[in-house]
């Protein structure tokens, strides 16, 4: 019976092992640097353009 338990008990960590190894969508997809330097440029200047569209009427 103690065979069979401990056989049994290394199963049941393998595999939850195995599951949080396939879980990992709780983390945000990586942006680099660049990317995220792109992006704050792009969000600024669609800022700048309405603010200067309404500053003309």
């Amino acid at each position: 019976m103690n065979r069979q338990k401990k056989l049994n008990e290394i199963f049941q960590k393998r595999l939850k092992r195995a599951k949080a190894k396939l879980h990992t969508g709780n983390k945000p997809a990586y942006v680099s640097k660049a990317e995220r330097e792109r992006l704050a440029l792009a969000q600024t200047q669609n800022n700048e353009t309405p603010e200067a569209t309404e500053s003309k009427a």
